[in-house]
């Protein structure tokens, strides 16, 4: 196996992918939330920066090859499964996290299956847009939890029609935390929405997979 500079990122990547949930069993909130919000964003960095210096050193491997996907992967699907855990288990995070995972498991198994015939399921150029899309979704998402928790709120990732309500409930106690409120809002508003764009993408993304595939799996009469 060559270590070189690309693949130590990307073996970095992968070992951070489980350090987002380790933050929340052994720091509080909302240190949990800075922790796994910087080890989740300077991780999702280095998956442009290992292609990249791959490509413009030349250091292309089939280690790469193979850990890349599994880091982004490993990543998105821990990540989700924080969110979803304290989001008071959302209907509006719920359903894309689900696709998202399915899709995840589904052309895993595909892979699997077809062994040396894989490489028929090569990452297209829209499979990396979902994953830009889940990636920044994630983010904003723990941005999010953040925010609420310096508003005083008790379950980051609640539906924001049910902050709108409490805001207005309470009015006097927003005062002065304004920027907080906008924070909460526009972070969850766009995390919510990326994730339903990256669940359309991942559906878009695993219909071409499995047509690829299909050839594959007919049986030789």
């Amino acid at each position: 196996m060559n270590w070189t500079v690309p693949n130590i990122l990307t073996t970095l990547r992968l070992v951070a992918a489980p350090g987002v949930a380790v933050m929340f069993l052994f720091f509080n909130r909302p240190y949990a939330d800075w922790f796994a919000l910087v080890l989740f964003v300077s991780a999702a960095v280095t998956d442009w920066f290992d292609g990249y210096l791959a490509r413009a050193w030349k250091q292309e491997t089939k280690l790469g090859a193979m850990l890349d996907p599994i880091a982004d992967k490993a990543m998105v699907v821990i990540a989700l499964m924080v969110i979803v855990g304290y989001s008071s288990m959302s209907p509006w995070l719920v359903l894309p996290a689900t696709v998202i995972l399915f899709r995840e498991v589904f052309v895993s198994g595909l892979r699997e299956f077809l062994g040396d015939t894989a490489g028929t399921l090569k990452v297209t150029p829209l499979a990396k847009w979902k994953t830009t899309a889940q990636m920044v979704a994630i983010a904003m998402l723990f941005a999010q939890g953040v925010f609420e928790h310096y508003l005083g709120l008790p379950n980051p990732g609640m539906d924001p029609a049910l902050l709108i309500e409490l805001k207005q409930e309470g009015a006097q106690e927003f005062a002065g935390q304004q920027w907080l409120w906008h924070g909460t809002i526009w972070a969850g508003h766009a995390g919510v929405t990326l994730l339903w764009v990256a669940s359309a993408l991942t559906l878009l993304t695993g219909a071409d997979y499995l047509q690829k595939a299909l050839p594959h799996l007919k049986d030789t009469p």
